[in-house]
């Protein structure tokens, strides 16, 4: 039968010639780490307008930002454990030290900065986290920023106050 239909079971026999089915190594090998010199795995983070430059080296799970402790740099508790949920997510809490330097927007964006940062460092180290960071969204940046301001209007949407006389 030469034009009986042909139905697929994956997306990857799309290519393959008919009567041939495709072999797809259903554990892939997983990347290498990806370590420095010094023991240390660089990622950047971004949300909003902040961006964090995080390494992440074997440690006993002390976190520096900008040169100050974690609890002094982010004095309000939600957003520490902002930082501190794909260590929560991935129970590795007291296995790595943070550097991070972080800089642009408000408190809030550079926390989230610095969590996004801290996850994608984690997967370039240990490649099997992530899928467990990317189901939990960790991996994802937020892409939400500020609205430019538009020619006449108070801000980006505010029209001025209307006055009638």
């Amino acid at each position: 039968m030469a034009n009986s239909p042909r139905t697929l079971t994956s997306l990857a026999e799309l290519g393959q010639p008919a009567g041939k089915a495709a072999t797809i190594a259903a554990d892939a090998p997983t990347p290498e780490p990806k370590i420095d010199r010094l023991g240390r795995t660089y990622a950047t983070g971004k949300r909003k307008n902040a961006v964090a430059r995080v390494w992440i080296k074997p440690g006993a799970g002390k976190i520096t930002v900008n040169k100050r402790s974690l609890e002094v740099y982010f004095a309000r508790p939600v957003l520490r454990m902002l930082v501190n949920q794909p260590f929560a997510t991935t129970n590795r809490a007291t296995q790595y030290d943070v550097i991070c330097t972080v800089g642009g927007g408000g408190l809030s964006g550079q926390a989230g900065a610095v969590r996004h940062g801290i996850s994608k460092a984690l997967v370039l180290r240990e490649p099997t986290l992530r899928k467990l960071l990317k189901t939990q969204g960790l991996l994802t940046r937020d892409p939400r920023v500020v609205e430019r301001k538009k020619y006449g209007k108070a801000k980006a949407r505010r029209s001025f106050q209307f006055s009638k006389r």
